[in-house]
């Protein structure tokens, strides 16, 4: 029976103590030096098997980094439009995916990423390029609530590792360390998911061809609208907040 390295299991349980001083993201690459190949391979097939994802993925598009101009530019209630608005009123790293690929290749440079495959690898890459166009799409705000809805809800479209630790340290911290968490993060957990598992599949989708279409209209094809309105702000159907560790 495969079992947790206990090594990475270590590392784990530093996530679950703070997830802000050792977070999910470095938790993710330390995995794959030892994680059960019967795993590895799943996560694989889960991609290439998809209909819609399959032939995303092996494509292996990426896209260039955000041109904050263009966006500005965009048409009210567009995708661009929304979409420069959340990076700009959120205070948001405009250049997140391009910070990550530079770290990614750092970490891939020591040997530490050699089991991870090439399709996993993708899609690290591309998530962090579509991370917050996701936000936007599905009304998600980017705080503790939001962001832990989003990972339900790209978990629940894509069984994806990445997603999965994000969920498995939050209900690990939650349930050891503190129990006032359960309550919203269950609620943000469930939402995300079951909304995840109702819409169309966003994952590798190329949004950025589509920054002067009207959002409203992108989410209706999507199966996002009307429920996305759900969580503009003040009008979240989870708790008011989520506190931070």
């Amino acid at each position: 029976m495969p079992k947790v390295d206990r090594e990475f299991a270590e590392k784990f349980l530093t996530s679950i103590d703070d997830y802000d001083a050792y977070g999910v993201h470095l938790l993710f690459n330390d995995w794959w030096e030892k994680a059960p190949q019967d795993a590895i391979e799943k996560y694989v097939l889960a991609i290439e098997e998809h209909p819609e994802q399959g032939p995303l993925a092996k494509e292996g598009w990426l896209a260039p980094p955000v041109d904050m101009e263009r966006l500005a530019g965009c048409a009210p209630d567009t995708l661009g439009e929304a979409y420069y608005r959340f990076i700009v009123d959120n205070d948001l790293e405009e250049q997140l995916a391009t910070g990550y690929r530079d770290l990614h290749e750092e970490i891939k440079s020591d040997g530490k990423l050699q089991r991870m495959p090439d399709v996993i690898q993708y899609k690290v890459l591309r998530g962090y390029q579509t991370h917050d166009m996701h936000h936007v799409l599905t009304g998600y705000d980017p705080d503790p609530v939001g962001e832990i809805a989003l990972q339900a809800f790209g978990l629940a479209q894509m069984s994806y590792p990445y997603a999965g630790m994000w969920i498995a340290v939050i209900t690990a911290h939650m349930t050891y360390l503190e129990p006032d968490l359960v309550k919203p993060a269950m609620d943000a957990i469930s939402d995300g998911w079951t909304f995840g598992r109702q819409t169309r599949n966003l994952q590798f989708v190329k949004f950025e061809h589509q920054l002067e279409r009207p959002l409203k209209d992108i989410q209706v094809e999507y199966g996002l609208y009307p429920r996305c309105l759900r969580f503009s702000a003040g009008n979240r159907s989870a708790t008011e907040s989520l506190v931070a560790a």
